[in-house]
């Protein structure tokens, strides 16, 4: 394909007339790729070449001027709902304008990164789409999955697990252990603040618990919990799990001069 990035001797040159256009350009659609787009020249055809910002995509739409669907955002939408996620473009549609969208939105997930955004809109009933998962969604499926049913982040290389992912659709993609093993502790790191901020913001009482048991293997665990209401909710919360290096007797802790009973 012959592209000439050199501009034509027009009346007005493709710099004066992108900035022209661009006022024009208020869907928030726009914030999901490069503010300004390539100028090319295809056989004499002016055409902008808008670039996606997701990380490592390499997505390119191209928009000829002489046409009359110049304008059109239907191609920049379709990428957006495949590469960011349907949810993500959702909301960038609530924002004010394109800023908005760029800073709150785009801005955040690119600080944050796609899957905890993705993994904190997984909420409610569980629900099945007819459609595949994008990548994202597939990464966010897989770390609740790992996590909640206490799976080795390696069973994305088991040979059964592929069979029953890629049966029927040869082409799914599923991350390898050490990108589930990276979002898993992307995850852990932003619950983690965020539990901690919870706690800390929480304007009430706070009741922390102990509990504490032995294993049929005859190892001793304690568990540290926290009880709250919000949102006229009762939350639990576990804190933290820890193993016991050591246990005693409680003859062995007390002092000689208490009885066992007066302890209880």
């Amino acid at each position: 394909m012959d592209v000439d990035r050199a501009a034509p001797s027009d009346d007005e040159s493709s710099e004066a007339e992108l900035e022209r256009l661009k006022a024009d350009w208020t869907s928030p659609v726009y914030a999901f790729y490069k503010a300004t787009p390539d100028i090319v020249y295809e056989k004499g055809r002016r055409a902008h070449v808008f670039a996606c910002l997701a990380k490592g995509c390499k997505y390119t739409c191209r928009r000829y001027l002489d046409t009359g669907d110049s304008s059109s955002t239907g191609n920049l939408r379709r990428h957006v709902r495949k590469c960011w996620g349907a949810e993500v473009l959702k909301d960038a549609d609530q924002a004010a304008n394109v800023a908005e969208a760029r800073e709150s939105i785009v801005g955040g997930l690119k600080k944050d990164g796609l899957i905890t955004y993705s993994f904190e809109r997984k909420k409610g009933t569980v629900s099945y789409s007819h459609r595949t998962h994008s990548r994202a969604e597939t990464r966010v499926e897989i770390v609740k999955w790992v996590t909640q049913s206490m799976r080795p982040h390696v069973i994305v290389k088991d040979p059964g697990f592929q069979m029953l992912m890629k049966t029927g659709r040869p082409g799914y993609w599923i991350p390898p252990p050490s990108t589930v093993a990276r979002d898993i502790r992307v995850i852990y790191k932003k619950s983690h603040a965020k539990v901690a901020r919870l706690l800390r913001e929480y304007d009430g009482a706070l009741s922390f618990a102990t509990d504490t048991w032995t294993s049929p293997n005859h190892r001793a665990f304690i568990a540290v919990t926290v009880h709250f209401v919000l949102n006229e909710e009762p939350v639990s919360m576990l804190l933290d799990l820890l193993e016991v290096t050591e246990v005693r007797r409680i003859e062995q802790v007390i002092p000689p001069y208490m009885c066992a009973e007066c302890v209880l």
